[in-house]
């Protein structure tokens, strides 16, 4: 390839040489196995030479070294962590998005604000949010859960006579009460935002892993209620109705966490399960998984926008006064368009593309649940969304070995899980290329791995 002297011409190329190398690798994806080689990976790490090498030869030792050791998660045959894939139009436009290299800012990228703005309105509508909600998107759930963590802190201690802004040294006392299975990644955002999680009163949950309001301790307007939309091991949601009356009858904060859970509001078949989630103080959500936005794409969601400028907006001598951004919303200044993908993924879909992706999502996992079930495993929970946690009843232990040999095998890919006090393991439905097929492939090759297994046991 002869490249231009014209530095954006040059560019340009090696942008459209990289997409290509791209398209490629999604092209045969299919046919690759799930699970990552890391051999050659030793190839990437050398002394900085004292000249660089060209551009052409960047792409080819990042594209010959690195493509063999991803994890084929953008394909329909990754089950593990809940990652979703990325639709189409999203990628398309992530691709776009890299060649216009803007901040997401309104000052410095004013297109791709717009797009997040209507994005974060659409999701307001589709999730049957409160009109004034307002939000911003973020790396992911962990930032979006500090953003909202920090605005419901600071609202607590400002009814309490403690100004925002002011040292959390000396502060009074935050209650936390928060589902006994609450995600490990709300735990973190306590500890960022300097509440802490030793201190936690935890709500025991029953046997779908959903928090038992009458269980919940006595509340007040210093409490910090965390509810959670998709168990991670069960898909199941905390009854907020429920929880919603007592915050609001003790003027208490109630956060829900939702990061793939949440989408399940738009569906006919399920979505009743999520009743009273327009009552909370604020959500988080992640456009990565169940949306199949590109990573990272985490949202926050507040009805107290006030509230939330007030804990997150900066000021500085050299920005515009006075002038709206989603900096204001935002934990970070520097932000990537990640809402314009989002913006992407969500008119490619439309209304009812959403929906249908949200059902299918959950019968491919009924699907697959019944499929572990025919052949032997238990699956200790109704499937409410897109999770399916399994287990031998008999011999429990047995299923890390079988685990290990559906990675090797390459034919799909999920891990190892315990969930109250039972071992097994975890498989996610995330990706909207997922198909029949795909979960026919896992159950026929998790069928012949446990046939093996029953064989050593003879």
């Amino acid at each position: 390839m002869t490249l231009s002297t014209n530095p954006l011409e040059r560019q340009a190329a090696i942008l459209q040489e990289g997409a290509r190398r791209g398209a490629s690798y999604l092209t045969t994806l299919s046919d690759r196995p799930v699970r990552a080689s890391t051999d050659g990976l030793g190839a990437f790490d050398f002394a900085l030479p004292k000249r660089g090498i060209s551009d052409l030869d960047v792409l080819d030792l990042i594209d010959r070294v690195g493509a063999p050791g991803t994890v084929a998660s953008a394909a329909g045959r990754y089950f593990g962590y809940v990652i979703g894939g990325s639709l189409p139009a999203a990628s398309g436009t992530r691709a776009m998005l890299t060649a216009w290299d803007q901040v997401a800012d309104a000052p410095t990228g004013p297109s791709v604000v717009a797009m997040e703005e209507v994005a974060i309105r659409w999701m307001v509508d589709l999730l049957k949010l409160p009109p004034k909600t307002e939000g911003v998107f973020t790396t992911g759930a962990t930032m979006a859960n500090v953003a909202l963590l920090a605005t419901a802190r600071d609202e607590l201690l400002d009814r309490q006579g403690h100004r925002r802004g002011k040292s959390l040294i000396g502060a009074p006392p935050i209650r936390v009460v928060a589902s006994a299975e609450i995600h490990a990644t709300v735990l973190k955002s306590l500890r960022i935002v300097g509440l802490g999680s030793d201190d936690i009163e935890f709500v025991p949950v029953d046997d779908q892993g959903r928090l038992q309001p009458e269980a919940m301790p006595q509340i007040d307007d210093r409490t910090l209620v965390l509810a959670q939309v998709g168990n991670v091991c069960t898909g199941a949601s905390d009854p907020l109705a429920q929880i919603a009356t007592k915050c609001e009858a003790a003027g208490a904060w109630l956060h829900v966490d939702g990061a793939f859970g949440l989408w399940a509001r738009v569906s006919q078949k399920i979505g009743a399960a999520l009743e009273g989630l327009e009552r909370a103080d604020s959500w988080v959500v992640d456009a990565h998984k169940t949306l199949n936005a590109p990573y990272d794409s985490g949202v926050a969601l507040c009805r107290h926008h006030v509230a939330m400028r007030a804990s997150m907006a900066i000021g500085a001598s050299y920005l515009p006064p006075n002038e709206p951004s989603p900096a204001d919303l935002a934990p970070e200044f520097s932000r990537a368009a990640r809402g314009a993908e989002t913006y992407a993924a969500l008119l490619s879909l439309g209304q009812d593309g959403v929906i249908t992706l949200v059902d299918r999502l959950h019968l491919l996992a009924v699907r697959l649940a019944e499929g572990v079930q025919e052949m032997g495993f238990t699956v200790p929970h109704d499937v409410h969304f897109n999770q399916v946690f399994c287990t031998l009843s008999q011999d429990p232990m047995r299923c890390e070995k079988i685990v290990k040999e559906v990675q090797d095998s390459g034919e799909a890919w999920f891990g190892s899980a315990s969930w109250q006090g039972q071992e097994g393991f975890r498989m996610s439905i995330s990706n909207w290329s997922t198909s029949e097929d795909d979960i026919d492939r896992v159950l026929s090759e998790l069928a012949k791995v446990k046939a093996r297994s029953d064989y050593w046991l003879l």
